[in-house]
């Protein structure tokens, strides 16, 4: 049996219901921090009544958000409790060139293999969420240091937005790169920079809508 808590059947109903936690809060009539002060673990005796239109929403008895008893429309959600519970993240045949790039074939996107990694540690850590994520393998020496040929990146495809500045792979139209990227300020129309840790590459600005971000870069993992 999983003992579970008031946040994880809240987080794991609204799952179900494909809605944010700023979703449950809007639909609810709550404001943001209310919902977002229980999947914290801030706010372990909300009030009743803020939880009973919670429960309208999602369409469960308010006990069983509570306590887990009560009833639930339709199919009761699956809860996972975070600190054991490992996730798949898939890998992908393309590679995420630290060079001239790599030509992507119409193949590359499907998994090719599967990493592993704690659900506690994506949610709190990196503030993510798994179906968003995905591995790749870079090629190419143009991120020494930072990265090295052959190393194995986290890609987090819900974050595409350059600022703040950081590590991407980006699609150039000829192949996936993994670069450092920033916005530079009161451009109009907005541009980028792009440049490589390694400094035998020269760096280069180009127009926001000229390059394709496909992700941020949030992890790596190296042989040694």
């Amino acid at each position: 049996m999983i003992v579970t808590n008031i946040a994880q059947r809240l987080k794991a109903r609204a799952f179900q219901f494909d809605m944010t936690p700023a979703a449950v809060a809007e639909a609810s009539g709550l404001n943001r921090s209310f919902i977002y002060d229980i999947l914290r673990g801030k706010s372990v005796r909300p009030s009743r009544a803020k939880l009973q239109k919670v429960a309208d929403i999602l369409k469960v008895d308010v006990d069983w958000l509570i306590d887990g008893d009560g009833d639930v429309e339709g199919e009761a959600p699956k809860i996972y409790v975070p600190d054991t519970t490992f996730v798949a993240i898939s890998g992908v045949r393309a590679r995420a060139s630290a060079g001239g790039g790599t030509f992507v074939h119409a193949d590359d996107e499907q998994a090719s293999k599967l990493y592993h990694f704690r659900l506690s540690w994506i949610e709190d850590e990196l503030g993510a969420s798994p179906r968003d994520l995905r591995m790749l393998r870079v090629t190419g020496d143009s991120m020494i240091p930072t990265l090295n040929d052959g190393d194995t990146i986290l890609v987090d495809m819900g974050r595409k937005a350059p600022h703040p500045s950081g590590l991407f792979v980006l699609h150039d139209g000829m192949g996936l790169v993994a670069k450092r990227i920033e916005h530079i300020p009161a451009s109009d129309p907005p541009r980028i920079r792009v440049t490589s840790d390694n400094p035998n590459y020269s760096p280069y600005e180009c127009l926001m809508d000229e390059i394709n971000i496909v992700g941020r870069i949030r992890w790596y993992g190296r042989k040694v």
